[in-house]
Parts: structure tokens; sequence; C-alpha cells
């Protein structure tokens, strides 16, 4: 930087301009991140999800009520975050991002706005989250079932061969647990026949 640029900031920077300025961008910055976070927050809880537009409310969330992840023995519920929104912090912020393609088809190209068409697109949206959940080997569904917390003794016989089978051919989650909460498509391939690269899926907690 040249020295007369040098001796402007110098000068500037002691005058009370520069203070009142940096107070206002501090300001500014911490008001910047509180709506940051609370965006994030508010988008991803259930009622935004699954009634603030009618593609959902219409549609995914009535295959929802009542399905084993709604009502239970138990009383634990899985809602439509804990399985769509990533818990972790790189994958939350690029899932925010792509959500944008949601606000473009539900503005502009309307692609699911009826029932036929979204009953249309069920296989291609099917497609994307089942190849989706393999390529991360399930993440989300790990987030609350922890396979080495799983009790051998409390399953059926059938469902510890299955896991035992499972993990010996290295299948994911989804390749087996899928249709719980929403319809399976009449056309295209099951999770089982999706082929997925997963070379570059990331092990660590931060992805």
């Amino acid at each position: 930087m040249p020295p007369r640029a040098l001796a402007r900031l110098a000068k500037w920077a002691a005058g009370r301009r520069a203070i009142v300025v940096l107070l206002a961008g501090f300001g500014l910055a911490i008001a910047g991140l509180s709506l940051f976070a609370s965006t994030l927050v508010y988008t991803s809880t259930e009622p935004f999800c699954a009634t603030s537009c009618h593609e959902m409310a219409n549609n995914s969330n009535m295959e929802y009520a009542g399905s084993s992840h709604d009502r239970n023995r138990t009383g634990v519920r899985a809602t439509c975050v804990d399985c769509h929104v990533p818990h972790a912090p790189i994958p939350l912020y690029i899932a925010k991002m792509g959500a944008l393609n949601d606000l473009w088809s539900h503005h502009v190209t309307h692609t699911v706005d009826t029932r036929e068409k979204f009953v249309a697109q069920r296989p291609k949206m099917a497609q994307r989250v089942w190849t989706y959940m393999k390529g991360n080997d399930s993440r989300e569904c790990r987030h609350c079932h922890n396979a080495a917390n799983m009790d051998p003794e409390r399953q059926s016989p059938i469902a510890v061969a299955r896991h035992a089978k499972a993990k010996k051919e290295k299948l994911t989650c989804v390749d087996c647990h899928f249709g719980i909460t929403h319809e399976v498509p009449d056309q295209g391939p099951g999770p089982q026949e999706l082929e997925v690269d997963r070379s570059l899926i990331p092990r660590s907690a931060i992805f």
C-alpha cells in the first residue's frame, strides 16, 4: 500500500468515525450471524418442513402421519428433519444451499405442485434420496440408530440374521429399510439396485 494511503488510513483510524464504523460493523455482524442461525433453526423444524408448502402438506406429510416414525409403541418420533436434514455442520450448510432448488421448483417451475405431478416425479425423487443416503452410508439413519448399541437378544432371529447378512455384504440401512414412511414408487430400481461410488464417503464427525 502506498505511503499516502497508509497515512490517510492511520489518520482516519485515529478519529472517532473509525470507532463508530467498527462498532456498527460489529453490530451488523452479530445481527447477520443471529439471522443466519435463526434461519437454520426455523427451516429445520417439523412445521416448516411438513406444512409450510402444499407440496409437502398434501403428499409427504400425509404419508408420514401414522407411520412407524410418527406413532409407535415407544413414543419416540423421527420427523422430517431427523431423516432429511444432515446433523453434521458442513453437510447441513450444503443441504441448505441445495434447498434453493426446492424454492425454484415451488415458485418457478411448479414441478410437483399437484398430486398427479408429485406421483409422476416420485421415482426420480426417491432414487435421488436413496442414492444420497447410500452415498453417505445412511448417515442420518445412524444419527438415531447405532448398530453398536443394538441388543440382538431383543431382536427377532430373522432381524439378527438379516443384519449379519447386511454387514457381510456391506449394505447400508436404506438398502433394506425403505418405504417405511413414504410410498414406494411403482417404477424404477430400488436402493440395492442403485450403483453408488463410496470411495469418497467421508467418515469424520464434521462431514
